[in-house]
């Protein structure tokens, strides 16, 4: 049962971060990673519209900012704001973020709605309580764009605590001038 209880919790982590389209967890020793920006980089966060010291409990790495083209930038702030939208609980924020039709996707193939999925946020079922987001690749189409990275979890997901790491890609579409995740 403790077993079963600790696969459900990886299995709704997966696709927790957002919308995971491939993914593999398993928990970690270490600590959730912590921001590094070289000299260079807090520099230019100083001159950038997008300012990610916002995110006091996401942390981003393998990236260097700088390197980032505008609308790249936008997108990986738009994941790192709903990443940090997670650990506050603050379902407004997420639901401004993520499209209504949202299915939510566990390894195992259960489906959850936007709101199934908002709802076990809201009522603590699944807490996070940081998230790293490590070595992103971010693509972008014209309006389409996606970003794949390796998500670092420390939540508490159905009562089996601890901190996950998985890969996984998510989508985006620009509307109304914002990115908003979406379906594949």
């Amino acid at each position: 049962m403790k077993k079963a209880l600790l696969m459900n919790a990886m299995l709704v982590m997966a696709f927790a971060v957002s919308v995971c389209s491939t993914g593999t967890a398993g928990p970690i020793p270490e600590p959730p990673m912590q921001v590094a920006m070289s000299e260079a980089e807090e520099g230019a966060a100083d001159t950038m519209s997008y300012d990610f010291n916002d995110f006091s409990k996401v942390n981003i790495t393998g990236i260097e900012l700088t390197s980032l083209q505008e609308e790249e930038r936008a997108v990986l702030y738009a994941q790192a704001k709903y990443c940090q939208a997670m650990t506050d609980a603050d379902i407004d924020a997420m639901r401004a973020l993520v499209s209504e039709d949202m299915v939510y996707t566990h390894m195992s193939g259960r489906q959850q709605t936007r709101e199934e999925y908002f709802a076990d946020v809201a009522d603590g079922s699944l807490s996070y309580f940081t998230i790293g987001i490590a070595d992103p690749v971010i693509r972008v189409e014209g309006d389409q764009a996606k970003i794949t990275y390796t998500s670092v979890l420390n939540a508490d997901a159905y009562g089996a605590r601890g901190t996950f790491r998985m890969k996984g890609t998510h989508y985006y579409e620009k509307r109304e001038g914002a990115w908003i995740a979406v379906n594949r």
